[in-house]
Formats: structure tokens, C-alpha cells, sequence
């Protein structure tokens, strides 16, 4: 259990600082895997059958061609999984994605048993059998026949993999798996709470459709920050977003405050294409809160990881009282103890503040920008 602690700590900063080379290693690890798999089962069938058909058997070749599959079609889907995501797919329809996936795959496919058949093969031919095939189409034939099929199925499930980590994120996937969150645990956790700011006037303005399409763009490029600052998404409710970091040594990390800034500067950055599309750019209000949490999965029918604990009402509350102050972005004292935030930014105390639902008061404290120098 501690080395899924230790593979959920780093697999999710790494994650977060390089998103695009952590799902291009992480799809190169998965088709590794996958062929080095397929090398070892054509090898023991090989084996069988070898008596019989006198076939040169040798378990370097099927690992060298094993290896040069799985690393670049990891690295080719990878890549062009990102690029392809970012620029196209955001907007395209599941039917329309998983088709030009398949495409992309395809080709990726085509190409690299091309380069084995004419380049890899007769080195490896050479190399560790010294024969010539004597009847090289009819087997080249069966070899793709055979590699496609295994392609496809492959595919399949690394792609069920990747949605499965999407879902989660970063460094969560294999904690899943050995059943961590199968009984509550207890974590120390910091969550914003991000709601969309005069959101009923925006809905009566735009209209439900456009509305909509703008909380996608909006969460979008929220989104687009997300792995910068080593976040992660809890829920998506309505026009609202949930962040959550862990806590180490409860001490809260400066980037999430930075967080709240950071996407603000996104906004600013693309408010030419908000104000010809919607007429207005989004503004988010915002509450953060940290403590202990329990972490548990829950659901049958959909399941997830869900947390409880006064922590997530606190913050909601706190969230809640912006618009009665004026206040994009309220925090507790307890966060101000906890992470030396008045060193980089500008705060202002609200006072003691008893939230509704609560019966004893809380220092708010706002934090306004970034102080100079």
C-alpha cells in the first residue's frame, strides 16, 4: 500500500508539470507491454509447434520486433493523441473521434509493419536465424493478418485504460486497482470550489444553448490550467467546478493559490474569442478550505471516488459569502496559518464570519492579486 502512495505522489507531479510527454511514456509503457505479451505467447506456440514444422525459433527476434512495435506505435498514438485532442477532437462528436482514431491507428499500423517487413526484418532474419524465407508474401500475409487483429483488441483496451485514468487522474488508476479506496481513508486535502460569477443573468442573456456551450468553453480552459499546477478535478456540478490538491505535512503548496490567478490570466488571454462568441468573458468567484477529508469508492452503477467531511461544506459556505462582500476569491485563516500566502499576495480580513449551517464563527480572509516585485 505504500508503494501505491509513493506511485500516486509522483505519477500525478509528473503528470501535472508534463502532461503531453506523461501520456506519450505512459502509452509507450502500455504497448511495451502489449507486444512484449503477444512476443512471449508466439514463442511458447512456436515452441509447440516448432518439432513439427522445424521452424527456426529464437526469442531474441520476436522480443527485438516486440520492442520496435511497442515503443514507436506507443509513441506515434501518443503524440498524435495530444495534438489531435487539443486542436480537434474537443468539439467532435464520440462517434466522430473513435473513427479518425481508428484512421490515425491504422496508418500508424501499416506504416510500421512496412518498416519491419523491409528494414527490420531481414536484419533480424540475418542476424538470428542466417535462412531466407522462401515463401515471404504468404507470410508477411498471416503476419499482418495476425498483428492487425492484436492491434485492434490491443487498442481497445489501452484505450479503456486511458479513459479510466482520465477519469481519475494522474497516479490514481492503480491505487484503484488494489482496492485502496475500497474502505474510507483519511487524507489531508485542500478543495476550490470555483462558481461562475452572476451566472442566472448570463443563462437569461445567452439563452440555454449558448449558455451551456459557454460553461464548456469556460471549464475548458480551466482545464488547460488544470495540469500546471498539480490539481485535480473533483466534480463538475451545474456551472461550478471542484479542485482538490493533497496536503503534505499540512502545509498548504502556494500553486493553489496560484491556481484561482492562473486561470483568471486564461480568461484575460482569450476574451477576444469569449466577447465575439458570447459578448462577455467568464469570472469565477471562489472559496478554499483545507483540513481532513475521508476518501472512499462508492456506487455500483457509476462508481467513483467520493470525499466527506466538513472540510467540502466549509468551503462551499465560504464560496457562497463572496457575492454578499464583493469578493472574487475567500479563503480561511486557517489556510493563511498554513501556507504563508500573505508573503505573495494581498489579503484582507473579513473578520469572524459564522456560515450558515455552522454555529461557531471562521476568519474569512480575501485574497486579492499578487503583490508587486
Amino acid at each position: 500500500m505504500a508503494l501505491s502512495l509513493i506511485y500516486t505522489k509522483y505519477a500525478g507531479r509528473f503528470g501535472s508539470r508534463f502532461p503531453v510527454l506523461s501520456h506519450v511514456f505512459t502509452q509507450i509503457i502500455f504497448w511495451l507491454i502489449a507486444y512484449l505479451f503477444l512476443a512471449l505467447i508466439t514463442h511458447f506456440i512456436l515452441l509447440t509447434a516448432g518439432p513439427l514444422l522445424n521452424a527456426g525459433i529464437n526469442l531474441k527476434a520476436n522480443v527485438t520486433i516486440a520492442l520496435f512495435f511497442g515503443f514507436f506505435n506507443g509513441f506515434t498514438s501518443g503524440f498524435t493523441d495530444q495534438i489531435f485532442e487539443r486542436r480537434f477532437f474537443y468539439k467532435r462528436a464520440l462517434g466522430i473521434v473513435i473513427l479518425i482514431k481508428a484512421v490515425i491507428s491504422f496508418v500508424i499500423f501499416v506504416i510500421l509493419i512496412s518498416i519491419v517487413r523491409y528494414s527490420l526484418y531481414p536484419y533480424v532474419q540475418v542476424r538470428y536465424f542466417n535462412t531466407v524465407n522462401t515463401n515471404p508474401e504468404k507470410s508477411w500475409e498471416h503476419f499482418f493478418q495476425l498483428l492487425l487483429i492484436y492491434n485492434i483488441v490491443a487498442g481497445l483496451l489501452i484505450n479503456f485504460i486511458n479513459q479510466v485514468n482520465n477519469k481519475y487522474g494522474p497516479g490514481v488508476l492503480i491505487p484503484i486497482l488494489l482496492g485502496k479506496y475500497k474502505k474510507p481513508k483519511e487524507e489531508n486535502r485542500a478543495f476550490l470550489f470555483m462558481d461562475l460569477q452572476s451566472s442566472t443573468l448570463i443563462a437569461e442573456t445567452l439563452g440555454h444553448l449558448k449558455y451551456s456551450a459557454f460553461i464548456r468553453d469556460s471549464i475548458g480552459d480551466i482545464n488547460e490550467v488544470v495540469p500546471r499546477y498539480n490539481a485535480q478535478i473533483y466534480q463538475y456540478v451545474g456551472d461550478e467546478i471542484v479542485v482538490t490538491w493533497t496536503v503534505e505535512k499540512g502545509k498548504l503548496p502556494l500553486f493553489c493559490i496560484q491556481f484561482f490567478f492562473a486561470c483568471e490570466a486564461k480568461f484575460a488571454s482569450r476574451s477576444d474569442y469569449y466577447l465575439k462568441e458570447y459578448g462577455r468573458s467568464p469570472k469565477f468567484k471562489a472559496g478554499l478550505h483545507m483540513g481532513k477529508v475521508t476518501a472512499v469508492e462508492v456506487g455500483e452503477i457509476k462508481r467513483d471516488i467520493a470525499y466527506h467531511g466538513d472540510i467540502l461544506n466549509t468551503t462551499a459556505r465560504i464560496q457562497s459569502i463572496c457575492n454578499e462582500h464583493n469578493k472574487y476569491f475567500l479563503t480561511s485563516g486557517y489556510v493563511l496559518e498554513h501556507s504563508g500566502v500573505e508573503k505573495y499576495y494581498e489579503t484582507n480580513s473579513l473578520g469572524m464570519i459564522v456560515l450558515k449551517g455552522k454555529k461557531q464563527a471562521i476568519e474569512v480572509i480575501s485574497i486579492e492579486s499578487e503583490k508587486a516585485g
